[in-house]
């Protein structure tokens, strides 16, 4: 189990925010299997770098820039039918939030529908430390990311979550030597 200590170590930017986040990240480990110190190491060190260590939950960008998104979901009709009535369009609704940044219409239905949360209407509920730590857990198992990181494939992770999918290039995520040095200090700590 995480202990304070050790988060502190691994996020030293947490400061206040530790404390707060140290029982749900441990329970949503536990609930989604991320449960040896190679996939904590590796999700902690995705954690850190996604949210600022643990500093947002809500992604900075307005969100725009995900309008138009087929692949989100978000020009589906029912999609933009929801974000209307919430004086929105679904880019901004649905915009990144949690721990690992749940994006889009579909990312937060499906997510949702697994933590039995109504993230259509209300895609803040995972701006909770609760929830936003469980989400992130619970992208993590959906993506099959405890296979790479029980292999030490760190860039395989980094990868899947920035990017979707494995790339052929080394450390082509965004963000990728803050996750790096993240995961390094998460070996280190959690050893």
């Amino acid at each position: 189990m995480l202990t304070l200590e050790q988060l502190k170590q691994i996020m030293p930017s947490a400061g206040s925010r530790a404390p707060t986040f140290l029982g749900p990240l441990n329970e949503a480990m536990a609930e989604f299997g991320i449960d040896t110190p190679s996939r904590e190491a590796a999700f902690l060190a995705q954690v850190a770098h996604e949210s600022g260590q643990l500093r947002y939950v809500q992604e900075l960008a307005s969100g725009l820039a995900y309008d138009g998104r087929h692949d989100l979901g978000n020009t589906r009709p029912e999609a933009e039918a929801i974000a209307a009535a919430n004086q929105s369009s679904p880019g901004p609704w649905w915009k990144g939030h949690g721990l690992i940044q749940i994006t889009g219409y579909d990312n937060h239905k499906a997510c949702g529908e697994a933590l039995g949360l109504d993230l259509l209407n209300n895609p803040c509920l995972l701006e909770t430390p609760r929830e936003a730590a469980r989400s992130a857990a619970w992208f993590w198992q959906t993506h099959g990311l405890n296979r790479w990181a029980d292999v030490g494939d760190f860039d395989g992770v980094s990868d899947i979550i920035n990017r979707g999918h494995k790339t052929a290039k080394e450390g082509d995520a965004n963000g990728y030597p803050d996750r790096l040095a993240a995961y390094e200090r998460a070996k280190d700590y959690l050893a």
